[in-house]
């Protein structure tokens, strides 16, 4: 009653036919050697980034985003603690208060 029904797969009837492939022209083109510069100066193999202006505003977005979730959040903690040490100060006065209280009875 609980057993589950596995489907079965089933085989292919009929031949399969691959797909056509339609033959493209395969074009070299040669090109001359580029010029090698006079100076000597080594040449960087790491790709070079070019920032677009919305790219550039888009990551300054972020950035400024980064910064104020983390404020955010350093403020929240600082506050935290600051409250959590007030109330222990209070409860340590009240202690004092009521230990003192009870020695001069």
């Amino acid at each position: 009653m609980l057993r589950p029904k596995i489907p079965t797969n089933p085989t292919p009837t009929g031949t399969v036919m691959p797909l056509p492939v339609e033959a493209s022209a395969i074009v070299q083109h040669t090109s001359a050697p580029e010029p090698v510069p006079a100076t000597s100066a080594p040449v960087s193999s790491r790709p070079v980034v070019q920032l677009t202006p919305g790219a550039l505003v888009a990551l300054v977005g972020g950035g400024t985003a980064v910064v104020l979730v983390v404020g955010t959040v350093l403020v929240s903690l600082l506050l935290a603690v600051a409250v959590t040490a007030a109330s222990v100060a209070v409860c340590a006065v009240v202690l004092r208060s009521m230990l003192n209280g009870q020695h001069k009875r």
